[in-house]
């Protein structure tokens, strides 16, 4: 089983790209973010530790952590933002490598594919077989953010300041990934490299 995590910038079209290996391939993709979202939910790994940080002022009415408090907490607070972060990234890395060694016991899967933003700050490229990079040129990057997502130039300016740029992202991925154009140019490109 090859161990692949893909990453790339916002709006740079990684969605399209894992919706076509997941109809494709015989894979299990792991999305970090939902991933992340489930260890900070009540019973799970993370839980006891955040709300113990944050306060459990932080909980809605359902016993969840209210994620729109704990970001205008975390956002604004380095220091907090810095101690969540050591709760979480850790948590969802042991996750992974579990799911990665039941896989291989299984041998149900050819692929295992992990999908995250913060593959290269987190050091997968220590922990999967490869890493590849989904890129767009910005502007492509920015149409789409303001066509599907409704951002203004503002936000989109924002979020593009505090992700790497290209050169960091092709230095640690072994393959890059043009999505600038159509989709079935993009879905080629997979193809080359699974087949």
């Amino acid at each position: 089983m090859k161990t692949i995590g893909i990453t790339g910038g916002v709006g740079s079209g990684k969605s399209a790209v894992l919706e076509y290996i997941s109809g494709h391939y015989n894979a299990r993709i792991i999305y970090a973010d939902k991933l992340a979202y489930e260890l900070e939910s009540p019973g799970h790994a993370c839980f006891d530790s955040i709300v113990s940080l944050l306060g459990s002022d932080i909980l809605d009415s359902d016993g969840y952590i209210d994620k729109k408090i704990m970001a205008s907490r975390i956002f604004s607070d380095a220091g907090l933002l810095v101690a969540v972060n050591g709760i979480v990234h850790p948590a969802v890395k042991e996750y992974i490598l579990a799911e990665i060694d039941r896989e291989r016991e299984s041998g149900e899967h050819d692929l295992f594919i992990l999908e995250a933003a913060l593959l290269i700050e987190e050091k997968y490229y220590d922990i999967l077989d490869e890493l590849w990079y989904v890129r767009a040129d910005e502007s492509v990057r920015r149409q789409r953010l303001r066509d599907t997502r409704g951002y203004s130039d503002d936000k989109i300016d924002s979020i593009m300041a505090s992700q790497l740029d290209d050169e960091e992202y092709i230095r640690y991925c072994r393959h890059v990934i043009d999505n600038s154009g159509s989709l079935n140019d993009t879905y080629a490109q997979v193809d080359a490299l699974l087949r």
